[in-house]
């Protein structure tokens, strides 16, 4: 209640104020791509527009009309063009994202862990990794920048954000709709509907989605579709344009009913003897309780009026909320031997204010920011062949309260040569209410279960944490001409602590002495450090050849410090083999490296193509080995960061009638990437190639297409994330094997090693029709 109030107060004082304005209206994050024929691209990275060429970060802006020339069906899939960028869905999930940026993200999707990389749906930020999968339609483009943002955005991040930006309405009726079928019986519906009423004032739009797909395999045990896809998502918008003010009233809601994704097992299991599948899209997980449900909805308020010709006010207000059902089968086999029913619960509220300068030579922007979190998980551990009917709950409550002020400036010292400054103050408070406990007999009663209590809580926590931080933010830019930018810069990222839900209270130290866990043991036992990135960049940016050729260069290194790793383990609670989650700060690492981006028109032709290297290690790696700090950073590796990524495409558009055909083909590779901080040689995904290609026919005035669009060509099979149970060396992290050569299990019977792949070859035929 008092968030909402709050929320409540703040919007009215914020319509109040931008309803003073009384000069042309601004429009929220106006166009990206204002002509991409002339190469003109223009971004509102930060808060303004700009020509690409002018901003000095490195960013990738990819326009809604290139993502569907490529076929590009959600965000994961900008993963194969920007350069030091991994974004893919969560292990056993299908609209979980996992997001990383310069070797700086977050895997782990439970409460109580922030993600490094920020998301943004129309300005306002997703505080939760589940939903965040997001579709691809009805977007005005993308805007993907790298390295800590917190001067210029609501949320602070430390690795970069990614900002999806959906269409405006038009000042004219309009009726869009896409059809796609394909490989798998993919069959995609999307229809858009626009109309002005009056004077045009007032717009109203909306969206309706259907997307669905066969599944790539099969759950032999359950007969369910692995891999498919099942959702239906809308949105609807009210916008008001008037003489120096627009609001915008937006409304989205998408529903998953997706089958659980079951993992594929790499090894023969160690019980049973079960056999490994020949088609690493099939499994066997026999656990279909609670049934695979993710529902996720949202509204926003954006409200925006110039006051003079100098000051322009924004209030950007938001509720979220999403619910998601999850049958998690880490064993992959017909017994519960390490099975996982899951719950995740979240909601948000967020109020963003900023005042906007323009001043001749003089351009700033102060704002202010408000979080409330919510998120609620809750799971069982069910390890059925251990010793029937244990189970190990964790219901984990997390809250996160943020306030944030921060400003950014820029001051064109000449008309070549530009400073900027920034700063943000971030408070964060984060509350967390954990409890773990036993069963016997059967799983927990929240899902359903028959057992009972066995013993005291392993956790029975109730904590708070408040985490304070200013990081600064400086950059000097030069333009010897028009065409050409060079830029060094200098930001620094931050990210709260919190406490680790997973984390078994009776195993912290007794540090007294008096065989009693503390309240406050238990605190420090469970809680983990804030981490922080100093980011160092410099770059290059060119317009050549009468804009021909455009090429972005950038140079960076990161040093990295208390880096947050949560990660779980075998352990021992309450004397019951148990599921544990530890979290290390890891001391120190370093990122450095190097990208590129160039794009080449020959008349028809259009050349694009892109370049990353990343050299990301770890300096310092404190771990406890027998209750020792042991240093062991030169085993360890950075996860989800490929040292090389980039790719090539080409695409020649011909005159065909009245008409024109477009011929598109590339390739995306990614070198050697490791599934987690411990090399492993089953998970792991050796350096791989995939190969797109595409053919569409576009019918005078762009009235329709017609498209037939290749993903995957050459059906490349390629591991995206994974789960291992196995007993390893504490310190190198080889896995050990017993005397007869088979690997250990180190939880469960049967040994737990699954991995999840990606998408397989696809083919498929959008035609689109415009009115």
């Amino acid at each position: 209640m008092r968030t909402a109030a709050l929320l409540a107060r703040t919007s009215l004082v914020a319509s109040a104020i931008v309803s003073l304005s009384a000069v042309p209206a601004f429009a929220q994050d106006a166009a990206a791509t204002a002509s991409e024929d002339d190469g003109a691209i223009i971004v509102t990275a930060r808060r303004r527009e700009e020509a690409l060429i002018d901003v000095p970060v490195a960013i990738t802006a990819l326009s809604g009309a290139e993502l569907e020339r490529t076929g590009a069906m959600d965000i994961t899939a900008l993963a194969e063009t920007v350069p030091n960028v991994t974004l893919e869905a969560s292990r056993a999930t299908n609209s979980t994202l996992t997001a990383f940026i310069r070797g700086v993200g977050q895997q782990d999707p439970v409460s109580g862990f922030e993600q490094g990389v920020g998301i943004y749906l129309d300005d306002v930020y997703l505080n939760r990794p589940q939903a965040a999968v997001l579709d691809i339609y009805d977007v005005q483009r993308i805007e993907v920048l790298r390295g800590p943002q917190g001067t210029l955005y609501g949320r602070n991040t430390v690795g970069g954000a990614v900002k999806y930006v959906t269409k405006k309405i038009d000042d004219v009726a309009r009726l869009n709709a896409r059809a796609t079928y394909g490989s798998y019986d993919q069959a995609d519906g999307v229809i858009s509907a626009s109309t002005p009423v009056g004077d045009g004032t007032l717009r109203f739009g909306g969206s309706l989605a259907r997307l669905s797909r066969g599944g790539f395999g099969k759950n032999l045990t359950t007969g369910q579709e692995n891999y498919n896809k099942d959702i239906w998502a809308g949105r609807g918008t009210m916008e008001v344009h008037s003489d120096g003010f627009f609001a915008r009233l937006a409304g989205d809601y998408t529903h998953d009913a997706s089958s659980a994704r079951g993992g594929h097992r790499l090894i023969t299991s160690l019980n049973t003897a079960t056999p490994v599948l020949s088609n690493v899209f099939d499994t066997r997980g026999g656990l279909v309780d609670p049934k695979q449900d993710v529902k996720a909805w949202g509204v926003s308020l954006f409200m925006e009026g110039q006051l003079n010709d100098t000051f322009t006010v924004r209030s950007i207000s938001s509720y979220r909320k999403d619910d998601s059902l999850s049958p998690i089968d880490f064993d992959a086999l017909p017994a519960t031997d390490l099975d996982v029913p899951g719950i995740y619960r979240n909601s948000q509220t967020s109020q963003e204010l900023q005042l906007l300068i323009s001043a001749g030579r003089f351009n700033g922007l102060v704002g202010a920011y408000y979080l409330n979190a919510k998120a609620l998980t809750q799971f069982d551990v069910r390890l059925y062949t251990t010793l029937a009917g244990l189970t190990a709950f964790t219901n984990a409550d997390v809250g996160t309260d943020t306030l944030a002020g921060f400003a950014d400036f820029t001051y064109d010292l000449t008309d070549q040569l530009s400073v900027s400054v920034g700063g943000r103050y971030t408070w964060d408070e984060r509350t967390a209410t954990i409890l773990r406990q036993n069963y016997l007999g059967g799983g927990s009663p929240v899902f359903g279960g028959a057992g009972v209590a066995f013993g005291a809580p392993g956790t029975n926590f109730k904590g708070k944490s408040t985490f304070k931080k200013f990081t600064p933010k400086a950059s000097i830019s030069f333009k010897p001409t028009e065409d050409h930018t060079l830029y060094a810069s200098f930001s620094q990222g931050f990210k709260g602590g919190g406490f680790d839900p997973r984390g078994a209270g009776v195993n912290a130290p007794d540090l007294d002495g008096n065989g009693v866990r503390s309240d406050a043991e238990v605190a420090a036992f469970l809680s983990f450090k804030p981490e922080k990135v100093n980011s160092y960049e410099v770059g290059y940016k060119a317009q050549l050849f009468d804009r021909a050729l455009t090429l972005a260069v950038a140079g960076f290194r990161m040093d990295y410090t208390d880096v947050q790793i949560p990660g779980s383990v075998a352990c021992t609670v309450g004397g019951l083999p148990s599921f544990c989650g530890v979290v290390s700060n890891a001391g120190k690492a370093r990122m450095q490296g190097f990208e590129l981006e160039s794009r080449l028109r020959l008349g028809g032709l259009t050349l694009a193509g892109s370049l990353g290297y990343i050299d990301a290690k770890y300096l310092k790696y404190i771990t406890n080995i027998a209750n020792t700090p042991t240093d062991v950073a030169k085993f360890r590796k950075v996860q989800n960061t490929p040292a090389w990524t980039g790719n090539v495409n080409a695409r020649y558009d011909v005159a065909l009638g009245e008409g024109e055909v477009g011929v598109g083909a590339g390739v995306s590779w990614k070198s050697k990437t490791y599934q987690f901080e411990i090399p492993n040689p089953y998970l792991d995904q050796p350096s791989y190639a995939l190969v797109d290609a595409s053919l569409v026919y576009t019918a005078p005035g762009k009235r329709w297409t017609l498209g037939v669009f290749g993903k995957n060509l050459t059906n490349k099979k390629y591991k995206t994330s994974g789960y291992t149970f196995m007993a390893a060396n504490p310190t190198t992290g080889a896995l050990l094997t017993a005397a007869n050569g088979n690997l250990i299990s180190s939880l469960g019977r049967e040994g737990t090693l699954t991995t999840f792949y990606g998408n397989p070859r696809q083919v498929f035929v959008t035609a689109t029709v415009s009115f």
